[in-house]
């Protein structure tokens, strides 16, 4: 079973998880969750709305794994996917499909319900411990911030929800699906938010909007776009970004 600490209150649960690893109180597959969290970070580096005990902000550690920092995003794909699996379990079909927003971001159709940031220690090329962040909207009525499309599975279906049921659920199929996270690549990419269809895009290296669909996700994590003129381009996260309508 797995080890979840709870605490009242944390400025971040990534902070205070490696923390606890550095002095030897915290293993691999360990979790620490937070009633409440006043320094929650997310992508880019923004921050993490989340009002206190309505919503999931927890981390969980992976350490002595010993695998290539090439092969990390194998990490970030057996994690979003965990969080979309559990998500599709509460909700039933309600409110569109779940969908990994490349890298991983969580959304239901086209609202954002889940956010993921990984940090990563490494010792050459090697990934020493691995830290993943999770915010996961579940009994929030309201949000406040100026984050585009936000949204909470109570927004979605009108249930309130046990949080500590739903970290339990989350923490054990992170675990599963990191064991198997290898294997979990076909179905990541089935999973991807507007794949199969052309979209608008802003190419942050170029400076400029293309249309463009989903071709490939690399083992690295760079995204593959092919653009409506058949060519095709790589990025790297932050070097291309969707549009949302």
């Amino acid at each position: 079973m797995a080890n979840i600490i709870w605490v009242d209150e944390a400025g971040s649960t990534n902070s205070l998880l490696a923390d606890m690893a550095r002095q030897g109180i915290a293993y691999d597959g360990d979790a620490v969750a937070a009633f409440a969290q006043s320094a929650g970070r997310g992508q880019r580096g923004n921050s993490w709305e989340s009002e206190p005990g309505a919503n999931l902000t927890f981390s969980i550690l992976f350490s002595g794994r010993g695998y290539d920092v090439s092969r990390n995003f194998m990490v970030s794909e057996a994690v979003a996917l965990a969080v979309a699996q559990i998500v599709d379990a509460e909700l039933g079909g309600c409110g569109g499909k779940v969908c990994v927003k490349w890298p991983n971001d969580i959304y239901v159709g086209d609202r954002k319900v889940c956010g993921i940031l990984i940090e990563n220690v490494l010792s050459g090329r090697t990934v020493e411990r691995c830290i993943a962040g999770i915010g996961l909207n579940i009994n929030q009525k309201r949000f406040l911030s100026d984050a585009p499309n936000p949204v909470s599975l109570f927004q979605i279906d009108g249930k309130v929800r046990d949080v500590r049921r739903i970290l339990s659920s989350l923490v054990d199929r992170i675990l599963h699906n990191m064991g198997v996270a290898e294997k979990l690549h076909g179905e990541y990419m089935k999973r991807l938010w507007r794949s199969g269809d052309f979209y608008p895009y802003d190419d942050n290296v170029n400076g400029e909007r293309i249309l463009a669909r989903i071709a490939d996700v690399l083992p690295e994590g760079h995204l593959v776009l092919e653009l409506n003129s058949g060519e095709r381009r790589e990025y790297a996260f932050k070097e291309v970004s969707a549009v949302i309508f």
